[in-house]
């Protein structure tokens, strides 16, 4: 009998996030719109924000795993608005491929919306990159619907790094 389950992650899971949003990172790179979201959204959670997030009582990181192996993480931080409210945004939600529709995904979500609820949040907000039909379903199936479309237009050559700075 296989089980799913999604716990709190600590410090000491530092190295396997670290591994889990590098493919996360792969991934998303070929998918339309993947490299701007790397360089914009994905690019700020590595080691120091991950050890942020997990110390801070505003946001929840979680590692979901099956029969006890890690194979995912979710990360979500509660932002407070301008009305006082508050809303919790994942900022990142991998599962590994071949662990997938198997409920691990819907564990750590489970996690994620019980800290948002806990923390009175008015709701939660989830991405999906165009094209990322399973990622939209996969919210879908959990009660998310779209609330707004990011419309982008690029110039020139597709985003990568920034320029190494001359010393001028």
């Amino acid at each position: 009998m296989t089980v799913e389950a999604a716990r709190t992650a600590s410090a000491a899971d530092l190295d396997l996030l670290v591994r889990l949003g590098e493919g996360l990172r792969r991934e998303v790179a070929a998918e339309r719109g993947g490299a701007l979201w790397a360089l914009r959204e994905g690019y700020g959670i590595g080691p120091g924000r991950l050890a942020d997030r997990i110390a801070s009582p505003e946001a929840l990181v979680v590692v979901g795993t099956v029969d006890d192996v890690p194979v995912g993480y979710a990360v979500v931080a509660i932002e407070n608005l301008g009305d006082g409210s508050r809303l919790g945004v994942i900022e990142e939600l991998f599962t590994e491929s071949a662990a997938r529709a198997v409920g691990v995904g819907e564990a750590m979500l489970d996690a994620v919306l019980d800290f948002c609820e806990r923390n009175g949040c008015r709701g939660v907000d989830a991405g999906a990159l165009p094209g990322q039909r399973e990622a939209k379903n996969f919210f879908e199936r959990a009660g998310f619907t779209a609330r707004r479309l990011v419309m982008h237009r690029g110039f020139g050559s597709p985003p990568g790094p920034e320029p190494a700075p001359t010393g001028r």
